[in-house]
């Protein structure tokens, strides 16, 4: 009957193995910072996001134009958003920032 016991000595302690430790007291959540508060990044200071949902398609040949083109997505927003501008009778001021 040895055995046994050895061999139930042994699961038992496996098993309290495998259990997960509980920290006595949780740890502190991270405070969040509210909305809005946060400092923008340095490059963004002075600018407003513009934003639109469109097809899947619409995001990868964008990119695939910049990729070809070795320019980034912000600057070919920016160059056709000067294009509609001028198209509809107003300056060039998207690229200025870019």
């Amino acid at each position: 009957m040895a055995k046994g016991n050895a061999l139930q000595a042994m699961l038992d302690r496996a098993k309290v193995a495998a259990e997960p430790v509980m920290p006595a007291t949780p740890a502190p959540a991270p405070k969040a910072e509210p909305a809005g508060e946060k400092a923008p990044a340095a490059a963004r200071r002075g600018t407003k996001l513009i934003g639109g949902h469109f097809a899947p398609e619409v995001s990868t040949q964008l990119r695939i134009i910049a990729a070809e083109e070795g320019a980034t997505v912000q600057s070919l927003l920016a160059e056709a958003l000067d294009d509609l501008f001028v198209k509809k009778g107003k300056g060039r001021v998207a690229g200025k920032g870019v």
